[in-house]
Formats: C-alpha cells, sequence, structure tokens
C-alpha cells in the first residue's frame, strides 16, 4: 500500500498528461502531492521528510510552471530534486552521519566503510540522474521527457535499489552469537 502511495502521484501526472497537457498534468501533479501527505498522515501518523521535500519542490516549481506558463520550471525540479539528495547524502557523509545508515542501518549491519561506498555511489547516481534529466528535459520532445521522468528515472531508481541491497546483503556482518548458559 505504501508503494503505491508512493507512486499515485507521479501515475496521475503520466496519465493526466496524455489526456490533456504538461499545464493540467502539473496542476494534478500538485494536488495528488498534496493529497499523498494528507494520506499518509491519516494511515501512519507520521509523514517522511521525503514526502515533504518533494511536495514543497513539486509546490514551487508546479506554480512557476503555471504561473509563467513554462514546462521549464517543472522539467527543472528533477535535477534540482536529485541534486538536494546528493548534497543530503554526501554532506552526511562527509560530517560523519551517513544517512543511509541512519535509515538502514538497524536492519542491516554492515561495516562504515560499506555504508561510505554505497552513500558515494548514490550521489553519483544522482548527479548522473540529474544530468541525464537535463539533456532529455532540453534536447528532446516534451514527450520524451515525460516517458524518461515516469518510466526511465523510475527503472533506473527501482534497479538501483535492488542492485544496494544485494551489495548491502553480500557485505552483512553475521549476528552476534548468542551466550549460552
Amino acid at each position: 500500500m505504501k508503494q503505491l502511495l508512493d507512486f499515485l502521484p507521479l501515475i496521475i501526472f503520466f496519465a493526466v498528461y496524455k489526456f490533456a497537457d504538461i499545464y493540467t498534468a502539473t496542476g494534478a501533479l500538485i494536488a495528488a502531492t498534496a493529497i499523498q501527505l494528507v494520506v499518509s498522515y491519516i494511515l501512519y501518523k507520521h509523514i517522511e521528510k521525503m514526502h515533504l521535500i518533494t511536495f514543497a519542490m513539486v509546490t514551487v516549481f508546479g506554480a512557476l510552471t503555471l504561473f509563467f506558463h513554462d514546462d521549464a520550471f517543472i522539467k527543472w525540479k528533477v535535477t534540482i530534486v536529485y541534486g538536494l539528495f546528493a548534497v543530503g547524502l554526501g554532506v552526511s557523509q562527509l560530517i560523519g552521519k551517513p544517512a543511509l545508515k541512519s535509515m538502514l542501518g538497524k536492519e542491516i549491519q554492515v561495516k562504515d566503510k560499506i555504508w561510505a561506498q554505497v552513500t558515494w555511489y548514490w550521489v553519483a547516481f544522482f548527479i548522473i540522474c540529474g544530468l541525464v534529466n537535463i539533456y532529455v528535459a532540453f534536447s528532446l520532445p516534451l514527450e520524451t521527457w515525460v516517458n524518461f521522468k515516469v518510466f526511465g528515472l523510475t527503472a533506473l531508481t527501482l534497479i538501483n535499489t535492488v542492485l544496494t541491497v544485494m551489495y548491502l546483503f553480500k557485505h552483512m556482518e553475521p549476528p552476534p552469537e548468542e551466550t549460552q548458559l
């Protein structure tokens, strides 16, 4: 249920774009993201930071897109969000409080060196995705960008998540042996 809720705004954006235009789809994305926050709070009594950041970015860049009637703003949102994620992960690693370890460290026990490798991998991934987004958004037709954003970036993120989990499991430390009495 939670994963469907995470993808719902993206699905709504894509569906509305296919039946209307980028501006109507952008308005639908803003509304769907707001509804996502409300439903998340009702169901889980908690709103994740990532959802708040995404909502803020969707609202600001979506509003600019609608106000100026210029799709460049919604296209830039993707790269800026990826940039923020890259900076957040990188800074958290540099100050010695790796965000990935904070999020997953209770479930997955690996050495700090492995957390660092995974963190820098994701920093590079987000930077590359942001740069590729700029190329696709401003060099190719709008339809291609929408498809890339919805399917390409989503698939790449899913694949990288699976690869990361496999890498972490490969390097998991064995649980400490229980003392026999």
